[in-house]
């Protein structure tokens, strides 16, 4: 049975003096750990509104990782969080691979055309020769991403190596083949911009001389009361979204989070909020959630943290599980 350590109970986290003593054991720890961080926290306290959204933003940044040591100390999950850290670490290479590479030199080297002329099969088939695994699956995209960081440290030794993986690359991300095999990936998936009037794939088909639309079978799935009927998604998924965050909060533009304005203009210096092509004002969290904070977090590491930083603004997200809403 889970049971906390540092002297405290469970029923002591549902009590407003057990809450003033589990603060007070995290200051003592973070004051041991960075006695600069903890006057930080403290003048941010004493004058919550002298700190502006950066600048508090920053701060809670800087406390997370301190946050998410003391909470595995506490609970004694010390483990299963080493882990989990253990784990996206060895992910990463994934990550920094799609980026620099399948996006930005694959996509720039061939394009859709090109792409769709190559034997993607048989491209993957010798590509495997060369990486140890086929590039499907988990293991065979980090297999090649471990070996595109290899080859990129000598390019010219491997030019032929890089170019087939490129190919390989172009082949997998542009073509309804490719997309197909890749289907349950992250590495081969790029940005696609949205067509609001098909924001549903479907197919025609005629039924007894009517025209209908349907789903394509495989995206079929069974409905068995009011259930959710999609799992969400894994670690290697949910990392592949966090990645995608550019971290606007840092520039003072989380839009995610404060909303889409228009330009400003000199006869309108504080724009209103745009409006997307169904007429929806895109005002962003309603909850006003630090939306690119927690995905800075969660990409370096600090589940936790990232936890704590989505209950700053919303301390019921164990009620709302995986699902987002439209405003995000």
């Amino acid at each position: 049975m889970l049971k906390l350590r540092l002297g405290l109970t469970f029923p002591e986290l549902y009590t407003v003096a057990g809450l003033r003593r589990i603060d007070a054991a995290f200051l003592e720890h973070l004051a041991h750990a960075d006695a600069s961080l903890r006057a930080r926290l403290d003048a941010a306290r004493a004058a919550p509104d002298a700190l502006g959204r950066l600048a508090e933003s920053d701060l809670l940044i800087a406390i997370a990782p301190h946050l998410e040591d003391w909470l595995a100390a506490l609970f004694g999950v010390e483990a299963e969080v080493g882990a989990l850290q253990a784990a996206q670490h060895e992910l990463a290479p994934i990550y920094a691979c799609k980026r620099q590479v399948v996006q930005r030199k694959a996509m720039n080297r061939y394009k859709a055309g090109q792409a769709a002329a190559f034997d993607g099969p048989a491209l993957g088939r010798e590509l495997e020769v060369k990486i140890g695994a086929s590039p499907v699956g988990l293991r065979g995209e980090l297999a090649y991403a471990r070996a595109l960081g290899e080859w990129g440290q000598d390019d010219a030794a491997h030019e032929a190596d890089i170019d087939l993986a490129l190919r390989y690359a172009a082949w997998a991300v542009q073509t309804p083949e490719g997309k197909a095999l890749h289907k349950s990936g992250v590495l081969f998936k790029t940005p696609r911009k949205l067509d609001y009037l098909r924001l549903i794939a479907v197919e025609t088909e005629r039924r007894d001389g009517i025209e209908v639309l349907r789903l394509a079978g495989e995206d079929i799935r069974r409905r068995d009361g009011f259930a959710l009927t999609d799992p969400g998604t894994d670690l290697a998924g949910g990392l592949d979204q966090a990645h995608y965050c550019i971290w606007c909060h840092e520039q003072q533009k989380d839009s995610c989070s404060s909303g889409l304005r228009e330009k400003k203009t000199a006869e309108e210096p504080v724009p209103g909020f745009r409006k997307s092509p169904f007429g929806v004002t895109l005002a962003g969290c309603p909850l006003d959630e630090k939306i690119s904070e927690f995905h800075k977090l969660r990409v370096e590491g600090w589940a936790l943290g990232a936890l704590a930083m989505i209950c700053v603004d919303n301390p019921m997200v164990a009620a709302t599980g995986h699902r987002i809403c439209n405003d995000c």
